[in-house]
């Protein structure tokens, strides 16, 4: 069995993992969802990525790096902290080297406006969960998004990518794009918007398990 280390995307927190974790717990694996420290004006990103080794603790046999949106930016930084037999990202940024954050959005070519943040994030998302990720949103301070990614190259771990093709955020023309272009691999596909692991939690979880 394996243990799946869950990042969120920007803005996020652990609880838009727990209907994943419901699943992959019900089929003997571990998982542990990690709220990044997104308020800390002192944290950059590689604070962020020790703060999750921190939470993996002692569990270190067959580790899966799962990350979100944003979360993008992290995963391969715990992969570089800690033995990892895979990451997957879910319709997540993918960083190159010297990048900063903040500048992934115009060097992939990004053009979405988010104008409404429920239509173009949570449009499939049943209401109430919709509500709850409205209501507890977070703020994301400056230092980690304005941060030069510090990898040299991705790291030698195996990676998969889910792509989401009802995802308004990052669509998926655009994705299959960014996805050939900075990590050379095909993705797999999910009929899901931008936050499977609350739209589609069972299919998602059971993508997952199907890579081991």
């Amino acid at each position: 069995m394996a243990t799946f280390v869950l990042i969120h995307g920007g803005g996020g927190s652990a609880w838009h993992w727990e209907p994943v974790e419901r699943e992959l717990r019900a089929h003997g694996h571990e998982t542990v969802a990690v709220d990044l420290p997104l308020e800390d004006e002192s944290a950059g990103l590689w604070d962020y990525a020790d703060h999750v080794v921190e939470a993996v603790g002692e569990r270190r046999d067959d580790l899966v790096v799962v990350a979100h949106s944003w979360g993008g930016f992290v995963a391969p930084l715990v992969a570089a902290r800690v033995e990892v037999r895979l990451l997957v990202l879910v319709t997540a940024m993918i960083p190159a080297p010297g990048e900063r954050p903040s500048d992934w959005w115009e060097n992939t070519g990004h053009d979405v406006t988010f104008d409404d943040v429920r239509e173009i994030f949570l449009h499939d998302v049943p209401a109430d969960l919709a509500d709850r990720v409205l209501a507890t949103g977070r703020g994301h301070a400056e230092k980690s998004l304005q941060e030069p990614w510090p990898l040299p190259a991705w790291p030698p771990v195996p990676t998969r990518f889910v792509l989401c093709t009802l995802d308004r955020c990052f669509p998926p023309a655009f994705m299959r794009r960014v996805v050939a272009d900075r990590l050379g691999v095909v993705p797999d596909e999910l009929a899901s918007g931008h936050t499977p692991m609350l739209a589609q939690p069972k299919e998602l979880a059971e993508l997952l398990m199907g890579y081991l």
